[in-house]
């Protein structure tokens, strides 16, 4: 029975009064409406409000649509975590263009290859990126708009484009007009994942998407009115896993840095009386090894969402330790970022602090607005056993996961087979239902016919007091086919030898996982903290 063919669909419709496409961008015209007075951006010497923010995204919108940029076209943009960024986000789809934020490590021949399949019209850049964007432009045939973000904080790097950011806005009118999607699965975003294994693929986010996963962060979380958030999350990741409509969303604070160093942000925090923040395990490592006498003052509590690599349970700790706040978060870029969350369960209140972390380590259950999560049998997508042991596939679907992979059909068919997103990513659901990842389904290691998780090994590892950071992947093995091999650094001026390694090993975990080759060297990670193991693949086998 169709909604009309009862009471309830009887003359009561879809009108202008009761009904508008659902997108980000009302957070920030509401922000500045209530408080067009109070801080919104902080940038070293700039401080800027959220009536000014705001002005200075329509300003960019309506300077877009003078220079013919249209509904659909897509406008990219290479630049740190700079308040110009934060705007994009705003400016560009308000000017009905989608939002191409590209990733600031990529090489000249990745950053070409994203704005030609990206059939970007414009590319703001920053001079920091001179480098690989002009060598970007020379492979291209058709040359997008260039403007520069000229950051007077910042020396080197060269201007490229037909004039500055500034000068841009200028072209500009303040009282532009902008309207809103008409529909809200119009596209407000495009996002490439890694390309590790080939091009990388063009995710598109849609309105909606933006809207509800901006909400469910800050649900996920319990931000208040007013948080300052800082940015240590690359804002060209899932677009800051969707955080500046968040920060809109909550009327709060946008602590700006142009490189993540943990000096730096220690007294961040401290002088903006930060309460918010994200980062890679990586990054809560550097906030652990500050120097004591630089935490000193810190007297407020900060609230740390990290994802993008399973943290030790050792590093959760030391931040606890420190008085930070740990929820941990997973998601993908087809997911926009956060859309699974460790909810913390009161009940765990009086666990130890050893045991919290182990709990605050897992993946966890579903964020507010994520319709559905489940780990499955990849074939015949049920449900695998409550146990905590059987492994299975992460699915997702609901509101919360892309429009799908642009010029892409063939993936986004594959990708969303049996009406669920397939995330690659291999987990446990415990009896609580909250699940734990315990592997890429490329990155577990197949000895002898046994499964054994790198991360599990991982883990064992990061819990040895002379471990900064490890990683494991499989290396060929003639008798078992594959065994583990483990890269490690260690903490400054701390010795350990191979054998203390494997004896280390062999004490804390079964002797077939124990890793058969340790190479003592520091780890290749990407910008947002994932340790790149297709390099370490590539390392072993030369050790193999």
């Amino acid at each position: 029975m169709s909604a009309s063919d009862n009471i309830y669909g009887q003359d009561l419709n879809q009108v202008a009064a009761n009904y508008e496409p659902l997108s980000p961008l009302t957070f920030i015209e509401r922000a500045a409406s209530i408080y067009p007075d109070k801080t919104a951006v902080v940038y070293g010497e700039v401080r800027r409000s959220w009536g000014e923010t705001y002005r200075r995204s329509r300003l960019l919108a309506s300077a877009l649509v003078r220079r013919g940029v249209r509904a659909g076209d897509t406008v990219s943009i290479m630049s740190p975590n700079l308040p110009e960024h934060f705007e994009a986000h705003f400016g560009v789809p308000m000017s009905g263009a989608v939002l191409n934020s590209i990733n600031t490590r990529l090489d000249a021949s990745s950053v070409a290859f994203i704005l030609e399949h990206a059939e970007s019209n414009v590319l703001i850049t920053d001079r920091e990126m001179s480098s690989v964007v002009s060598k970007a432009l020379a492979q291209m045939k058709t040359r997008p708009i260039v403007i520069d973000i000229d950051d007077p904080s910042f020396e080197g790097g060269e201007l490229l484009g037909e004039m500055t950011y500034e000068q841009f806005l200028a072209e500009g009118d303040s009282d532009f007009d902008w309207k809103g999607p008409d529909d809200e699965w119009n596209a407000i975003s495009l996002n490439y994942t890694s390309g590790t294994t080939g091009d990388p693929k063009g995710v598109v986010y849609h309105h909606r998407g933006a809207y509800l996963n901006a909400v469910s962060n800050a649900l996920s979380w319990g931000m208040p009115n007013r948080a300052v958030y800082l940015w240590t999350l690359p804002m060209f990741h899932c677009n800051g896993w969707c955080f500046p409509w968040t920060v809109a969303a909550v009327s709060g604070v946008s602590v700006c840095v142009r490189h993540v160093r943990a000096v730096h942000l220690m007294e961040l925090i401290k002088q903006e009386k930060v309460d918010h923040l994200c980062g890679a395990p990586i990054v809560l490592s550097m906030l652990v090894g500050v120097p004591a006498e630089l935490k000193e003052g810190l007297n407020h509590t900060v609230k740390v969402m990290t994802a993008g690599a399973p943290p030790p349970a050792s590093v959760i700790q030391g931040m606890e330790e420190m008085g930070f706040d740990v929820t941990h978060v997973y998601g993908l870029t087809e997911t926009y970022g956060p859309c699974v969350v460790c909810a913390w369960n009161d009940d765990w209140d009086d666990k130890s602090m050893q045991e919290r972390s182990r709990l605050k380590a897992r993946q966890g259950v579903r964020v507010p607005m994520q319709e559905g999560l489940m780990v499955g049998d990849p074939v015949t997508l049920k449900p695998v056993p409550r146990d905590g042991e059987t492994i299975g596939e992460i699915f997702m679907r609901g509101n919360v996961v892309m429009k799908g992979y642009l010029k892409n059909p063939k993936t986004t068919r594959a990708s969303f087979q049996g009406g669920w997103f397939h995330s690659g990513d291999l987990a446990v659901c415990h009896p609580d239902g909250y699940i734990e990842i315990k592997d890429r389904s490329k990155d577990i290691i197949i000895s002898g016919g046994e499964n054994i998780s790198s991360i599990e090994v991982e883990e064992t590892l990061f819990r040895h007091p002379s471990i900064q950071d490890v990683a494991v992947v499989a290396m060929s093995d003639e008798k078992w086919g594959e065994v583990p091999c483990a890269f490690i650094s260690l903490i400054p001026d701390a010795q350990m030898t191979e054998e203390e390694v494997v004896r280390y090993c062999r004490e804390n975990m079964a002797h077939f996982k124990v890793p058969k080759k340790i190479v003592f060297k520091d780890l290749p990670r990407t910008s947002t903290g994932k340790v790149q193991k297709f390099i370490l693949r590539q390392w072993a086998k030369e050790e193999s």
